[in-house]
């Protein structure tokens, strides 16, 4: 049996992340997987019931699942003084070392390109950013008015566990292909030390192809010409960029689920925020939260060695392919007249 906690966060996410666990129940049932479904209070709920955005017993009980859905967080209507980041405490805690972000299009969904099949890695506890790499303060300071300086943290194991996470993956797709993505010639320490690594897990694996790219000139191809790339794993900042380009290839953050990776645990979260524009109308497009629920069965049913989350992952990959090409049951931005709810619907129905 499965232990998986569900924390909707924030706005839309009170409605995507229940049409995610809707369809990964129906999954589930279908190919007679058990699991265990843990509410769990975060975000704005959290604090109105616990005090807290990141209460305690959410903390502890993350502790003792497999995984989690995660929806989006608002960190602008939280009181101020509270926890005002959750993803990245998070990420740290529960030592998330990887971010895991398919990007796909889709035949009749406007796209800036077609034929793209993409799964990147980012690395998410190192790098730049201040709230990954510190264990107290931040990574940057202002010595005096006119200076502002900052630090990046690259680290032997932190490369070579998202390299390795990213040939394993590309192992277990057609194209068997990886490519680094990198600044080496300008950033010969940091960049360095994070190819170096790439290129020693690449000998381990004999049978995926692997090739590297400057992160400059790799923007340019993505958007020239995304297709040849399959596996594509990079460092934090520039992930957090090439990501989001990767998503705007394919029609947008609508389209863009996630998985956080560690050594034992995994946590479903969309790439897209919690849209409190439209928060409440149920026209929000549950796509994304849908698929990296998808991700988070398949995830752990290859690190557990369990067929049947495998099995559940693809039903929903292959329901949600039926009800994009069909296209009656489709949210407004991608072109429908579906309810958020009624796109969740015709997934379940299509997994049968």
């Amino acid at each position: 049996m499965l232990k998986i906690g569900i924390l909707e966060g924030d706005d839309i996410g009170l409605e995507v992340v229940p049409e995610a666990v809707k369809v990964m129940k129906a999954a589930a049932a279908k190919v007679g997987l058990a699991v265990d479904w843990r509410p769990l209070p975060i975000g704005r709920r959290g604090h109105e019931t616990h005090g807290h955005t990141m209460p305690p017993v959410t903390v502890a009980t993350l502790k003792e699942v497999d995984g989690w859905v995660q929806g989006p967080i608002g960190h602008n209507a939280y009181p101020r003084g509270d926890a005002t980041f959750i993803n990245p405490p998070l990420r740290k805690m529960f030592d998330l070392f990887a971010s895991v972000k398919p990007v796909k299009s889709y035949a009749n969904i406007a796209s800036i390109h077609k034929n793209v099949d993409i799964v990147f890695l980012r690395e998410v506890t190192e790098g730049m950013q201040s709230s990954s790499v510190t264990h107290a303060g931040t990574g940057e300071f202002r010595p005096n008015d006119d200076i502002t300086i900052g630090h990046r943290v690259i680290t032997r194991k932190g490369s070579n566990r998202v390299a390795r996470a990213a040939f394993e993956i590309a192992r277990n797709r057609p194209r068997r292909r990886v490519t680094a993505v990198h600044k080496e010639p300008v950033y010969r320490l940091a960049c360095g030390m994070f190819a170096e690594e790439c290129r020693k897990v690449a000998t381990e694996y004999p049978d995926v192809k692997f090739d590297e790219v400057l992160v400059d000139g790799f923007a340019m191809k993505l958007v020239m010409a995304p297709q040849p790339f399959d596996v594509v794993v990079t460092t934090n900042q520039f992930g957090d960029i090439l990501t989001d380009e990767g998503a705007g290839l394919v029609g947008g953050l609508g389209l863009a689920p996630g998985l956080c990776i560690g050594e034992r645990q995994a946590m479903a979260q969309a790439t897209h925020g919690s849209a409190p524009d439209i928060a409440g109308r149920n026209i929000a497009n549950p796509y994304a939260m849908i698929m990296s629920g998808a991700m988070l069965f398949q995830w752990l049913g290859r690190n557990r060695g369990m067929s049947a989350p495998v099995e559940a992952a693809a039903l929903i990959e292959r329901a949600m392919d039926r009800v994009i090409a069909e296209a009656t049951s489709l949210t407004a931005d991608l072109g429908g007249t579906a309810s958020t709810s009624g796109m969740g619907d015709a997934v379940v129905a299509a997994i049968g």
